[in-house]
């Protein structure tokens, strides 16, 4: 309905083909050097280089980050919370999944890029879509440290910041608060829900006892 809408629509686009074209490549390449197709027993080091590249792309981690706030800032608050919480499944299972062979260097690096990107962008945003989409790419980042070491954990991590952001989106949605500006005085109309929201952030950002 937007041209906003549709050129992020094909920012999107774009950039998920792209992932998912290396991701296939790198599973036709160990099918190539392997004799099957099976991408959880993968040996060779250029597979999974491709394919930890391919699942930063998808998910938004630095530094394939940049399409993350641009898309976000173009959508409606319902796409927003879909494409920050549902559509990140299916690439943390596969990452999740092939996590014990993954190149550890490589998502260490990416990993704490991630989460100085995510911190550093956010400073100076006073849109709420984009500073969302910043807390992803952090958050993001943290997981994808844990995940060579503790799969399970960042399991954990994963559940909770799909809570903790959903009940987020849901109250923007409730305030239809899409700026600082309309965030600000939502105090005067419904005190309890900016009071559950700010508790909400300081939750996201992990600040005791919320943390």
């Amino acid at each position: 309905h937007h041209p906003r809408a549709t050129e992020s629509a094909t920012k999107y686009f774009l950039t998920q083909a792209t992932a998912s074209a290396l991701l296939l490549f790198s599973t036709t390449m160990n099918a190539w050097m392997t004799g099957e197709w099976t991408i959880v027993n993968m040996n060779s080091y250029t597979p999974t280089t491709i394919l930890t590249i391919a699942l930063a792309i998808k998910l938004g981690i630095a530094p394939f980050h940049l399409w993350l706030p641009d898309v976000l800032q173009g959508l409606d608050m319902m796409t927003c919370l879909i494409l920050s919480t549902w559509q990140k499944l299916a690439p943390m299972a596969l990452l999740i999944l092939t996590s014990h062979q993954l190149n550890t260097n490589l998502l260490t690096l990416m990993a704490l890029a991630s989460a100085i990107m995510g911190g550093w962008g956010a400073l100076n945003q006073t849109q709420m879509r984009k500073i969302m989409a910043y807390s992803s790419i952090a958050h993001l980042g943290w997981m994808t440290l844990v995940i060579s070491f503790a799969p399970g954990l960042a399991l954990l991590n994963l559940m909770i910041y799909l809570l903790m952001t959903s009940s987020m989106f849901m109250m923007l949605m409730t305030l239809n608060a899409t700026n600082m500006n309309k965030l600000s005085i939502s105090w005067l109309k419904t005190p309890a829900l900016a009071a559950s929201m700010m508790a909400g952030l300081l939750s996201l950002g992990g600040l005791p006892p919320l943390s």
